[in-house]
């Protein structure tokens, strides 16, 4: 009777993940086959196959423009984020001091904040400072957001590290910067690339922030937002079928990278 308990209930458990995969999926497969649509509208039954819509993004320059921009801003919040995460979960691995646990709370703040607040507050602050409606506010507000999800990776990798090695580098008389180097480094190597890489991607799908402080230099999710403002259009579905691609093949370089942080030998 247990045995058969736990069959149906494993059974329940598989078929409630594969429900919830369905639920999550369905739209982004339905958005990836109407852009292969040759009709207008996303309608049934389906037109004929065609690539017309992907060609009509292909050639138009302000959708490579916020592709460019995009990726401009994703590469660079990608390196600042994770230097900013790395320095703030070794700042919690290495030293204990009075407040830590605020200053965690505080560092890991920024993605339990709604996007709205966030982007009005990044808005506000920007606008005191003359940094408001450009690239480099778009930046500025992506790594704010970006730095905790670094920060929780790097703080993974480091918390299955043994605290001993720093020890024993140091008894082999490096200095603190030579462990941080040949010790540190080497290990949460693979935690270091997974946070560029997840970090980017959330840069590459965040819009809500980015449209509060873009101004003219919008990014690709801003744009089809204003797609979708002035017009129904096929090309959005087109757009949308290959930010998900891009973004989810980053995700996926870091979920390999995390599966399997091969460290290799500590250096000499």
């Amino acid at each position: 009777m247990t045995g058969n308990r736990n069959i149906v209930i494993n059974g329940l458990l598989k078929l409630h993940i594969l429900a919830c995969l369905v639920f999550i999926f369905a739209p982004i497969i339905g958005s990836f086959v109407f852009s292969l649509n040759s009709d207008r509208f996303p309608s049934l039954p389906l037109g004929h196959f065609s690539l017309q819509w992907y060609r009509l993004i292909l050639e138009d320059p302000f959708v490579w423009a916020g592709f460019f921009n995009t990726v401009f801003v994703g590469a660079i919040v990608a390196v600042i984020a994770t230097t900013l995460g790395f320095g703030g979960a070794y700042t919690d691995f290495r030293y204990n001091f009075i407040g830590k646990n605020a200053y965690l709370a505080l560092a890991l703040l920024p993605p339990t904040i709604p996007v709205v607040i966030m982007g009005l507050a990044m808005l506000a602050f920007l606008s005191r400072i003359s940094l408001s409606g450009g690239t480099f506010s778009v930046i500025i507000a992506h790594g704010v957001m970006c730095s905790p999800f670094a920060m929780a990776i790097i703080r993974l990798r480091l918390s299955q590290m043994d605290p001993d090695l720093e020890a024993a580098s140091w008894n082999l008389g490096g200095n603190e910067w030579a462990t941080l180097r040949h010790v540190i480094m080497p290990f949460t190597k693979p935690a270091i690339f997974a946070a560029l890489f997840i970090t980017m991607a959330v840069s590459f799908d965040e819009f809500a922030v980015a449209w509060f402080v873009s101004g003219l230099h919008e990014t690709l999710p801003v744009k089809i937002l204003g797609f979708l403002q002035g017009q129904v259009s096929p090309r959005i579905n087109a757009i949308g079928s290959l930010a998900f691609l891009s973004s989810i093949t980053l995700i996926v370089f870091a979920q390999m990278l995390m599966r399997n942080p091969s460290t290799g030998p500590v250096e000499k």
